[in-house]
């Protein structure tokens, strides 16, 4: 299951039935190519808001009833026209691609949750419209997944966004526990910085709790494959929560032993339905 390059992608997972991976693959091309005219290499601003300016243009066209000769956006338009996909789903990612170019703080969570909902929210939107399951209730469990997920990433990536010269734990959260950036630039994980951290796994883990009854509801190799998702996300979780916070020194990742003690409760519905209640337990 590869979920290390863009998080929130289910791309090529055993679990995934054959069906769907063909067109989860060209929108995932999409995300992947449009993230990296933000994040990779050293291009200037500008050049990498022109970048995405081209993918808005294309995907009008494709509005239009255009089919693009463009190597991503051609096979694109296709899934688009074929699931009945919403273009403002696309347009939303692109936004939050563009936001990541000229915003590095965030002031509040509401300001980091508007965030969220366009940079994370709409890969789930569009994952449910491909596999026909997008009813409203299935919708707002996936967005409360997705939203955990790119929260969780944040967090298992302080250090590593600090490089780039980004925070994305609010500023408002920072002045409540009495933390500075300092904190990040020197790794000091002290008493203060693990109150913080436990306050921003609790809030990834009250999402990630709303959004899991999707991998119940949805059918079969669907459903595992949400299962395996939220178990994953909960194990980073977990890890964060048994490092007191500590992912300054060392960003929490998921090995194959990891995955091993995941699929067994994946494969059990039961089981999975249990596990972020038993992560709330556990925690306190």
């Amino acid at each position: 299951m590869k979920v290390d390059h863009y998080e929130n992608f289910p791309v090529a997972s055993v679990a995934l039935p054959a069906r769907f991976r063909e067109p989860v693959r060209w929108v995932y091309h999409f995300a992947r190519s449009a993230d990296d005219f933000a994040d990779e290499g050293d291009a200037a601003p500008q050049t990498r808001l022109a970048q995405l300016g081209e993918y808005r243009d294309l995907l009008a066209a494709i509005g239009r009833g255009e089919t693009p000769a463009h190597p991503v956006l051609g096979p694109l338009a296709g899934v688009i026209r074929r699931y009945d996909i919403p273009l403002a789903l696309f347009t939303d990612l692109l936004s939050a691609f563009e936001q990541d170019v000229t915003v590095t703080r965030y002031a509040t969570y509401a300001e980091l949750a508007d965030y969220c909902k366009r940079s994370a929210n709409p890969v789930g939107r569009i994952l449910l419209h491909i596999f026909g399951q997008a009813t409203p209730r299935q919708l707002a469990w996936s967005d409360g997944i997705c939203s955990a997920l790119q929260l969780i990433n944040f967090w298992q990536d302080v250090a590593v966004d600090w490089q780039k010269g980004r925070v994305y734990i609010p500023q408002e959260d920072l002045a409540r526990f009495s933390v500075s950036e300092a904190h990040i630039d020197a790794q000091r994980a002290d008493s203060r910085w693990q109150a913080l951290m436990q306050f921003e796994v609790e809030r990834a883990r009250r999402l990630l709790q709303a959004g899991a009854p999707l991998g119940l509801a949805l059918p079969g190799r669907l459903g595992l494959e949400i299962r395996l998702i939220v178990l994953g996300g909960e194990s980073v979780l977990r890890q964060i929560h048994n490092a007191r916070g500590d992912v300054l020194a060392q960003r929490p990742v998921l090995g194959w032993r990891d995955w091993l003690r995941v699929l067994p409760r994946a494969l059990l519905p039961r089981l999975a339905g249990r596990v972020v209640r038993d992560m709330e337990s556990a925690q306190r």
